[in-house]
């Protein structure tokens, strides 16, 4: 056994007393989240009336590196009260613990949610306690498989890609204790918008919760670790981030991140007014990714600041039917059309310049002129289809139905003055 001590801080001791049935352990790194993780989930383990259990982690040398051999590990903790064979049994081949208690020996398999092919073969049946390391690293079926299995389910991860599924369909449901949650980020609390299942528990852990953590250890780590990186935000700040480096190193969100019912009331207060409006289009399309198909509007005020007003981005791996460029070009226009309506008309539109299908499908909705509507118009009367009508002026279809929309009018209706005076 090692010369090391379990430290326990106030908020340490207080998860050690909470009795929840899901618990998700978030935050910055040496910040002790594994090293009291470990050492609850086994006295849940002691507790549960099951006997079969489960701890996983990428694959069972990371396990046993990071939780079971390690100072203040399992086999520190526990002593003689536990018994490890890494290579299984002749009656059990799984790597596994054996853990004596006063109800009877406890038995925990070591899984590696690494390779799909071992761990499907090793799950089935019921499970008392499940712990996963690093549940943001897990195959998601995993996750989505074994923690169906379980009485008890505990998680620990440093922040990561806010965008992955594990977030939206386990972590983001999870909620701070009321007494902690103002020692949670509000970046988190933010992300923490799904919704709430009962009795799961969202703990924030940082530097300052680890008693056990030397002063010139944490110095070390934050000397090491360069500042601005996806790196520093994930286990330095304890925030998620997708991208590998900032690309504004100052950013502040209360400071750079303002609501349209703000701006609107610049505008009205005559504080605001915008130059220029903008829009883009940045496409890409797979069913097989989290590749996205991304919106954006904004606008350039006098005083030469940039404010985004709309976005929307779809992803086609959530989609059932992944969007073609057909129907990008129809959701973009639309898109369009919302922001004119609601902040002003942007002359111009960036679109990704690979992508040809798109621009292909977006020329077919030709921006009309006076000369345009009046073709409209005279064709209309003489009894033309909107289909004649399009082909005529070279353009789509939809874009004549969009005009009949803006101005309340039918293909009888119209009149060209009606069309440019509703711009």
């Amino acid at each position: 056994m090692s010369a090391s001590k379990l430290l326990l801080s106030e908020k340490y001791k207080a998860f050690l007393k909470c009795d929840a049935p899901v618990e998700f352990l978030e935050g910055t790194t040496a910040a002790g989240k594994t090293t009291v993780g470990i050492f609850k989930f086994m006295l849940k383990v002691a507790e549960s009336p099951k006997k079969l259990h489960i701890i996983a982690a990428d694959d069972t040398g990371t396990a046993e590196k990071n939780i079971i051999n390690k100072d203040l590990g399992i086999l520190d903790d526990f002593g003689i009260l536990v018994e490890y064979n890494g290579s299984g049994t002749k009656d059990d081949k799984i790597p596994h613990l054996i853990l004596h208690t006063g109800k009877g020996d406890k038995v925990i398999y070591v899984l590696g949610y690494g390779n799909k092919k071992k761990w499907k073969k090793a799950l089935g049946g019921q499970y008392g306690c499940l712990y996963i390391d690093e549940v943001n690293t897990a195959d998601i079926d995993f996750v989505r498989e074994a923690s169906m299995r379980c009485d008890y389910l505990m998680a620990t991860l440093n922040p990561d890609d806010p965008g992955l599924p594990v977030y939206k369909e386990y972590i983001n449901c999870a909620r701070p204790l009321p007494e902690w949650k103002d020692e949670t980020p509000q970046e988190i609390i933010e992300e923490l918008k799904e919704e709430p299942k009962d009795g799961w528990i969202h703990w924030f852990f940082s530097f300052k919760d680890n008693a056990g953590l030397p002063p010139d250890k944490l110095q070390m780590i934050l000397q090491n670790t360069p500042k601005g990186t996806k790196i520093w935000k994930n286990k330095i700040q304890g925030l998620r981030g997708k991208a590998t480096g900032l690309v504004f190193s100052n950013f502040v969100r209360k400071k750079h991140v303002v609501t349209a019912a703000w701006v609107k009331k610049q505008i009205a207060d005559g504080n605001i007014r915008f130059r220029k409006f903008t829009a883009g289009l940045d496409t890409s399309y797979s069913s097989k990714s989290p590749d996205t198909i991304a919106m954006i509007f904004q606008g350039i005020t006098d005083d030469r600041k940039l404010i985004t007003l709309a976005e929307k981005v779809y992803s086609n791996a959530d989609l059932s039917v992944p969007l073609a460029p057909s129907d990008t070009a129809v959701k973009f226009i639309a898109f369009l059309d919302r922001c004119r309506s609601e902040w002003g008309f942007a002359k111009e539109s960036f679109i990704d310049c690979a992508d040809a299908a798109t621009i292909t499908e977006l020329r077919k909705y030709k921006r009309l002129h006076y000369e345009d509507r009046q073709t409209i118009e005279a064709m209309g009367k003489q009894g033309s289809s909107v289909s004649d009508i399009a082909e005529a002026l070279g353009t789509h279809r939809d874009t004549i139905y969009r005009e009949f929309k803006r101005c309340n009018a039918t293909l009888k209706t119209y009149t060209a003055a009606a069309g440019q005076q509703a711009l």
